[in-house]
């Protein structure tokens, strides 16, 4: 599986962003799909999942604020980001893997990762 993210940019605090990650392969539907993101000086974390048939798991800093979805059509997991915040400024990866899990190890593909500043 390839992943490749997008969709990242600058936006001011209060602001909204919708990333992408398009996936190649026939076998998109069967992957967990997961969110996770590294700012400067920080250890990756774990944002955002979802199943393959469209369970969810949040980090509770993004609960309320973003949202995780799919289209199993297009290959394509989406991750709405609104009422960002300065702290939610990293670099944002997306990854596929065998479980909904919350844990890094156990996503097997990664995409390349996509910037995301939010400024105050």
């Amino acid at each position: 599986v390839q992943l490749q993210a997008s969709g990242g940019g600058l936006v001011q605090a209060g602001g909204s962003l919708r990333l992408s990650c398009a996936a190649s392969g026939r076998t998109f539907s069967s992957y967990a799909m997961g969110w996770f993101r590294q700012a400067p000086g920080k250890e990756r974390e774990f944002v955002a999942a979802i199943s393959g048939s469209g369970y969810r798991l949040y980090q509770d800093f993004v609960k309320g604020r973003f949202t995780i979805s799919r289209d199993n059509a297009k290959n394509t997991v989406y991750l709405q980001m609104n009422s960002l915040k300065p702290e939610d400024t990293a670099v944002y990866y997306c990854a596929a893997g065998q479980v909904l899990v919350r844990s890094i190890s156990s996503y097997d593909y990664w995409g390349q990762g996509t910037q995301v500043t939010v400024s105050s």
